[in-house]
């Protein structure tokens, strides 16, 4: 089984896990250890390293860890907001932070840039749509992308001006299968599925008050899942990444470890027909007005 994939029609192959940047940024997390993680990440085969503006030093630190291994692999990042002297969600702005991401990252292009959850009111404008236009025009960019959920992401896909999205994906969160997946496979866009193990609910007993996975362990019991003999981890990171038309999947970690345990998940390929099926109902009877989580 290949472990790569092709990223829409844009020719962009990305590795069928990907690694999201996010945990990378803190400061609990020293030079030392990022740099060998990072380069552990690269060794471990996963080619799709996702990032953002948002995610604290994150992009200095592959700028500094990676770039000299920039040819091994696609770099992914998203743009819109806090560029000193730029007000957020503009031309200005865009432009700007795809020329910050550029230097930061310490590379001559950067694969795929999305807008970061842009309402989708700043969307209909098309002002900050047309700057990354423009960024890819001048070979800055690669592939134009959009990041977010519901409306704003049913806008993206359907406007005819992006090469790919990015969008929360799992069990808990099934609304891109029957609206967003569908579309992307039409108009031929890349797909990237975040949160695959739905921020791993099943690891609280008890109601999880103001966790980041509050909603998702709502859901969870509410579904009545059962992951049979496979567990919560495989069965979660099985069902999102062989959808038809996911191009990869990102998890994020600061232990290499646990990207190779996926890894090694991903190598047993798609779950059994039947059981997709189960998870499919359970999320149809109950999830009436279930939105994708931002």
């Amino acid at each position: 089984m290949s472990l790569s994939r092709t990223y829409g029609a844009t020719g962009i192959t990305v590795s069928l896990l990907g690694f999201g940047a996010g945990h990378i940024g803190g400061p609990d997390f020293t030079e030392g250890e990022c740099g060998a993680f990072l380069h552990g990440v690269l060794d471990a085969g996963i080619t799709l390293v996702d990032t953002a503006r948002g995610y604290g030093r994150s992009e200095e630190r592959i700028g500094r860890h990676l770039a000299g291994r920039r040819a091994e692999f696609t770099l992914s990042t998203k743009v819109g907001y806090g560029v000193e002297g730029h007000e957020d969600w503009t031309h200005a702005c865009v432009a700007a932070g795809v020329d910050r991401a550029l230097k930061i990252m310490r590379t001559d292009h950067l694969d795929i840039v999305h807008l970061h959850s842009c309402p989708r009111e700043v969307l209909v404008q098309g002002d900050v749509i047309e700057a990354l236009a423009k960024a890819k025009a001048a070979g800055k960019v690669r592939a134009l992308a959009y990041s977010g959920e519901n409306e704003a992401l049913d806008f993206a896909l359907a406007s005819g001006r992006f090469d790919g999205v990015q969008c929360s994906l799992n069990f808990c969160d099934q609304r891109v299968l029957s609206q967003g997946l569908p579309a992307a496979r039409r108009h031929g866009l890349g797909l990237i599925a975040k949160r695959p193990l739905a921020n791993a609910p099943w690891l609280w007993a008890e109601r999880p008050v103001g966790e980041y996975c509050e909603e998702y362990w709502v859901r969870l019991r509410a579904m009545g899942l059962d992951p049979r003999d496979l567990g919560w981890q495989e069965m979660a990171l099985r069902f999102a990444t062989f959808q038809d038309g996911v191009s990869s999947c990102i998890v994020g970690t600061t232990k290499l470890t646990h990207l190779e345990a996926n890894g090694r998940i991903l190598q047993k390929g798609p779950l059994p027909p039947e059981q997709v099926a189960e998870i499919r109902a359970a999320f149809a009877a109950h999830g009436a007005g279930w939105d994708g989580q931002v």
